[in-house]
Order: structure tokens, then sequence, then C-alpha cells
């Protein structure tokens, strides 16, 4: 009974101590808080006091209206409004343009060679632009080919992305006939995370067939001037277009690489391989007309930009 008793006086004491050390330190920081607002306080007033002396001061010696005869301070200026320094402010108010052919090349296809392009430009403001996509292919040997135009309005809906809208023009050609289609397009383009250019498209043919279009590249430096470049592109339709080869699902993917040796940033010859592998019923008419549906080409040409 007596060590119980002893126990709870010593928890009894400790419980004490701690509490009476808890109001010490309570008190002892109070005791500093008032000490440096006293001080802050008699700073800010002394400050503030001295801030409204000089504003009535100032006010006294400045207040007032000009002068009937004071300069005109736009007497000068031959109407032209100053907007701040040139170059530096409201930049998206001015208009530019680019023309970028990101393929002028030659294929060797095994005997079926043929030259290739791929062009985009625009002209605009940077948040509303006119764009154009041109390309195309010609099979130099047969006088066949296909080409296609887009032309876009292209509005900026985020960061590094544009909503694109607009048409789009196919033909294709052979000694013996040429077809032609029009679309209706809808699309987006852009800078992916992690450097990647994607452009994706919906297209409405004027018979109603709905197809698809994916394409992404990605520029790995191996140093300021040579780069490689991966190229992937999917095309898809969900119906047929036995005139231009199209068969409904995925019509095809194309995966290339080329490397580029940038002599400056607007002028680079690259040498490169292409494959490209036909689906479904696309494959089909690819044989009927007595063509493969797998190509691996060995590709030269130029990349240039003004």
């Amino acid at each position: 009974m007596k060590n119980l008793l002893l126990q709870k006086a010593s928890i009894l004491a400790v419980a004490v101590f701690m509490l009476n050390t808890v109001t010490l330190a309570a008190v002892i920081a109070d005791d500093g808080e008032m000490k440096d607002g006293a001080m802050q306080g008699g700073s800010m007033q002394s400050s503030k006091a001295s801030a409204d002396d000089g504003k009535m001061k100032g006010g006294s010696m400045q207040g007032g209206r000009a002068p009937a005869d004071a300069r005109d301070p736009n007497a000068n200026s031959g109407g032209f409004e100053y907007r701040g320094m040139a170059g530096w402010e409201e930049t998206d108010a001015y208009t530019f343009s680019k023309v970028i052919v990101d393929q002028f090349e030659y294929r060797d296809n095994n005997g079926n060679d043929t030259l290739r392009w791929d062009v985009q430009g625009w002209r605009g403001k940077d948040y509303k632009k006119f764009w154009f996509k041109f390309e195309g292919e010609d099979d130099v040997a047969n006088n066949e080919g296909d080409v296609e135009l887009q032309t876009l309005y292209s509005r900026s809906v985020a960061a590094f992305w544009d909503f694109q809208v607009g048409t789009r023009f196919d033909i294709a050609y052979n000694s013996a006939s040429t077809d032609s289609r029009f679309f209706g397009v809808v699309g987006f383009q852009g800078l992916a995370p992690y450097w990647f250019e994607v452009e994706s498209a919906i297209f409405l043919s004027d018979t109603g067939n709905v197809s698809a279009r994916f394409v992404s590249t990605y520029d790995l430096l191996f140093s300021q001037r040579l780069i490689l470049q991966p190229r992937l592109e999917v095309n898809a339709s969900v119906g047929d277009d036995r005139a231009f080869g199209v068969g409904s699902g995925i019509n095809d993917l194309q995966l290339g690489f080329r490397l580029r040796y940038e002599y400056t940033r607007k002028l680079a010859p690259y040498v490169g391989v292409e494959w490209q592998r036909q689906f479904g019923q696309t494959a089909k008419f690819t044989r009927a007309d007595g063509a493969k549906p797998e190509n691996t080409a060995l590709v030269a040409g130029i990349r240039f930009w003004f």
C-alpha cells in the first residue's frame, strides 16, 4: 500500500513539473512576441507617419491640373500609338508563315520505284491559321500514282495543340483513267509529351464513307546536325473504295526511319528505309491488281523549309 502511494505521488510530481515547464515556456514566448510586436508596431507606425507626411507634401507640390499651354505628349507621334518594345509585346497579333517539305524522296521498291513527297504549310497568327497539307506518290515508270491536298482552318485549343477542320481532295491516276473524291476533315495536330509530333484526323467522303488516319514522328538527335526520325502512320476505313484500292478495316501500317544531316536548319539530305504492310480487304484489292501487300523500300531525299 505504501509503495502504491509513493508511485502515485511520483507520477503527480512529474505531472506538476511538466505543467510548470510548459506554462513557463508559454509565458516566455508571449513576452517575446509582445516585445517584437511593440518594436515592429512602433517602426510600422513611424514608417506610416513618414509615408503620410511625404504623401501630403507630394500632393501639395504635384497636385492640380496641367497648364493650358502644356505640351501634348502625342503631338510628334505621327498618329502612332506606343505599344511597348517591338517584338516583345502582343506577339500573338503578328502574322507568320512557314512551308516545310518533310519528304521529297526517291523510293527503291525493287523495280517499281516511286517519287514521294509530303509538304505542309501554314499562314496566320498564334491562335488562328490557314493550313495546307499536300502529299502524293508517283510511279516513275508506269505513269500512275495518287495525290492528296488538304486545306484546313487551324485553331489553337491548348498549349502545343491545334484543332483543324476543312476539306481534302484526292486524285488517283494511271494511263487509262483518273478518279477523284472529296472529304470533310476534322482532326488535331500538335506536340505530345516527350516531344512526339502527332497528327490525327477523321475523314468523311462525298459518298458517305468514314476513314481515319494517325501519324506520329520523333526526332532522335545523335548530334545537333545528325538526326534520326522514326515515323509511324496508320490508316483505317469503315467502307470500301475500290477505285482507290481502299478496303474496310485497317488499311495499312507504315513504319519508316530517316537519318538526316542538317547542313543548316533549313536544309537536310537524308537516307532511310520505309516498310509498309496492308491488311484485310485493302490487301485483297492489291493482290487482285497484281501487286504485293507488303513492301520495304530504301529511300533517299531532301528535307527543307522556308
